[in-house]
């Protein structure tokens, strides 16, 4: 019996996965979003709070934001460290009331994060594409191998070789031209 799943069930399953997901990070109490460098949460907030009616505490390893007096809305252990001095949050008004805007920087800033906190439902960061993040954003050397490794991996897809396959494939055909007859 064959253990390997037909593309059309590894989409069923990815799409289940994604529905699962995506389900399970809607019924967090905020949205967040990241780049390869870092992360921001959005926790919405009634209208008349103010700033000083928020208690958020950000640390390298912790994090806890909520309105004073109340059950913090997010609080927990950091998957990652974050760079807490450039960790900044805000509060902005919103049609339907006010938004508390978190920004955390990565220490790390070559990795995806499952979650933001280590109790709440993760993602699969496998299925996060680097286009999800700005490119130009990468420093030169990690942007250059992000995109061979892009450029890989469409060659593959259409059973074209890789750079490294190009290349060898350029030498010995460089080699037998030099070596005729050999």
């Amino acid at each position: 019996m064959s253990t390997s799943s037909s593309p059309e069930e590894r989409e069923a399953e990815d799409k289940a996965a994604k529905a699962k997901e995506q389900e399970e990070q809607s019924k967090l109490p905020y949205r967040w979003t990241q780049t390869i460098g870092d992360l921001d949460i959005t926790v919405s907030v009634p209208a008349n709070i103010k700033g000083k009616d928020m208690d958020v505490k950000i640390t390298k390893t912790t994090i806890r934001a909520g309105i004073r007096g109340q059950e913090p809305l997010i609080e927990g252990t950091l998957p990652h460290p974050i760079v807490a001095d450039d960790s900044t949050w805000t509060l902005e008004p919103t049609p339907s009331g006010k938004d508390l805007s978190i920004h955390l920087d990565k220490s790390n800033k070559q990795e995806w994060w499952p979650h933001v906190v280590t109790t709440a439902p993760k993602i699969d960061t496998s299925k996060i594409t680097p286009e999800n993040s700005k490119l130009s954003d990468l420093d030169g050397e990690t942007r250059s191998m992000v995109e061979k490794m892009m450029w890989d991996q469409r060659q593959k897809e259409m059973g074209k070789p890789t750079s490294d396959e190009q290349k060898k494939m350029d030498m010995l055909k460089k080699f037998q031209e030099q070596h005729p007859g050999e």
